[in-house]
């Protein structure tokens, strides 16, 4: 019979020793290991590659809107790109997931980096026929036969590439849709990011120039993908270097000026800007010298200027600017009993789309203008004597009227944005910051930057001019789109008091009796306010308030005035009746319709 204790010890559970738990597997052994750690340092590489297939494609497409900006502008090119990029994506993902990509060779990819250098030269032949295919084709026609084939390769690679990456510990879903998702979200960070980048790094460097960026992803492409296909786009690369005119070196200046000469004009200068492209253009046969950002004009003079010993400035070939100084001879009934207070007391603030200058008289009135352009307005308003302020996002554009326009050195420039120096002004106080006049002119060519037309930041100038002060805003667009009444309601129903006068005579007076449909009428339209309740008019201009130009004697005063009954009724909806900061859609889509 058993002892109690045997009996114990026979029910004990028994545990294992040491020595047997050692000897017992409990992992992979050394050459699973070692086959996982191999499978892993192919799979990282391939992930890391498609993963920069994807950044390079997002990345090029700012530089490709930026490249056509010069002959299209910048609102064209915007219009279908976004869903070109999308039906690119969809397309490479429709080849990778069907049986489509059979058809395609295995080194697909090897292409990409021929393609990327290839793009300058297709776009210099299709270039060559922009008129023929017009702004609404243009754009659309040139980013078809160029960054679209990049992304969808780009895309097409990288699923690819994905192929490697062992994801099937993942749920049926998530290895179905990830890829795409990490690719989308990838695509869109990169985009963005790249945006900000190249928007204020543009034009500090040739690497930050349209053909910089171009050739520096191309060579990005040929690093991360080396092939014998690369041989191919030596023909092209040399192309853009020596023939391309929108490269920008000596040699291809060169070759712009012999084509620009054929049409008897001669290329100055030209930088490439956080602004745009702007070049100086001088007319040798009929006599004038304009800037350019983009495809517009900023501005320009006559050279050859009428035989008057006392002009004091130059002549301007837009008499729209001629007719912003005459916030000078703005005048109530109550000024017409006062003493007239001398300009040299006078100070203002002008604005234009890169610019903001501001005059100031130290004891009485100031004035304010946005945006230099060539600075017409600014140069004429420093010759009057009034202490002038410009303020110049850009520092090219204040660059080019300094060397190229005779735009004065006695004035204060300050390079910065205008919304952030109206802040700073506001802050600061009227003992600081407190204007005569105030010109607001910030045309960019193609659009108006919406901010600088809503509620609050009109709302800011109006506060920086004195009791009597005068703002002068320009406004150029179609008069009959819903979005200048719009403006025009925001305007009046932060100035008490404005009158509103076009630059020429309508043309269009109505609707149109045939198709009973509202017909386009683009002008520059000034609108001149008070921010007291009194209304205004304009004195006559003596000799003295022309300087010596034909142009201001025939444009200085305002003729062509537009009754605010003219805006009833084109307000579209009607829901949006002031521009409010946020709320800029209506804006924004009337400008697209009207580029």
């Amino acid at each position: 019979m058993a002892s109690p204790k045997v009996k114990a010890e026979a029910k004990a559970p028994s545990s294992p020793s040491p020595d047997a738990t050692s000897r017992e597997p409990v992992g992979l052994s050394p050459s699973d290991i070692q086959a996982t750690s191999s499978n892993t340092a192919k799979v990282i590489p391939q992930a890391i590659k498609a993963a920069e297939l994807v950044f390079l494609a997002a990345v090029y497409s700012p530089v490709s809107q930026l490249t056509l900006s010069p002959v299209y502008g910048s609102i064209p090119p915007s219009l279908h790109h976004r869903h070109l990029i999308m039906a690119a994506v969809l397309l490479a993902w429709t080849l990778k997931k069907t049986f489509l990509h059979k058809y395609l060779p295995k080194n697909s990819a090897d292409y990409l980096p021929l393609l990327a250098f290839c793009i300058p030269t297709i776009q210099f032949f299709l270039f060559q026929h922009s008129g023929w295919l017009g702004a609404t084709h243009g754009p659309l026609v040139t980013e078809l036969l160029t960054y679209f084939p990049l992304v969808v390769l780009s895309v097409y690679s990288a699923a690819v590439l994905m192929d490697s990456v062992d994801i099937s510990q993942f749920d049926q879903r998530i290895q179905n849709a990830g890829p795409g998702i990490a690719s989308y979200a990838l695509f869109s960070i990169a985009q963005r990011a790249s945006t900000f980048l190249i928007r204020y790094k543009m034009g500090s460097s040739l690497l930050f120039t349209r053909w910089g960026l171009q050739s520096g992803i191309a060579a990005f492409y040929a690093v991360l993908l080396p092939s014998k296909v690369l041989l191919f786009a030596i023909l092209p690369m040399l192309h853009s270097a020596s023939l391309n005119p929108h490269a920008p070196l000596n040699q291809t200046t060169g070759v712009l000026n012999a084509i620009l000469h054929e049409q008897n004009y001669a290329l100055l200068a030209r930088q490439e800007s956080l602004t745009g492209y702007l070049s100086v253009l001088e007319n040798t046969k009929d006599g004038f010298r304009v800037m350019r950002c983009d495809h517009s004009l900023l501005g320009g003079e006559w050279l050859q200027q009428p035989n008057v010993p006392s002009a004091r400035v130059t002549e301007p070939i837009y008499s729209v600017f001629a007719m912003l100084e005459a916030v000078r001879l703005v005048e109530t009934a109550a000024s017409k009993e006062m003493p007239m207070v001398p300009d040299n007391q006078k100070n203002a603030l002008v604005m234009y789309e890169s610019l903001l200058v501001v005059c100031s008289r130290k004891s009485a009135k100031n004035g304010g203008h946005s945006g230099l352009g060539i600075g017409t307005t600014p140069s004429a308003l420093v010759a009057h004597g009034i202490d002038t302020t410009i303020v110049e996002i850009d520092p090219v554009v204040h660059d080019f009227a300094t060397r190229y326009f005779h735009l004065p050195s006695n004035h204060t420039s300050v390079i910065g944005d205008a919304m952030y120096f109206v802040g700073k002004a506001l802050v600061a106080g009227p003992e600081h910051y407190s204007y005569d006049y105030v010109i607001h002119d910030v045309f960019t060519g193609g659009a108006e930057p919406p901010d600088l037309f809503t509620e609050g930041f009109l709302a800011g100038l109006r506060d920086l001019l004195k009791p009597d002060g005068v703002v002068a805003i320009n406004y150029a667009g179609d008069l009959s789109l819903p979005s200048a009444s719009l403006i025009v309601h925001t305007v009046r129903s932060v100035f008490p008091q404005c009158r509103l006068f076009r630059e020429d005579a309508s043309l269009v007076t109505s609707l149109s009796s045939e198709s009973g449909q509202s017909t386009h009428d683009f002008t520059n339209m000034v609108m001149f306010c008070r921010k007291s309740n009194e209304t205004f008019g304009f004195r006559d201009p003596v000799e003295a308030d022309c300087l010596g130009s034909q142009a201001r004697r025939y444009h200085l005063l305002p003729k062509h005035e537009i009754q605010a009954s003219y805006f009833k009724g084109r307000n579209g909806d009607g829901e949006l009746q002031v521009l409010k900061a946020g709320q800029t859609e209506r804006l924004e889509a009337d400008q697209k319709e009207s580029a």
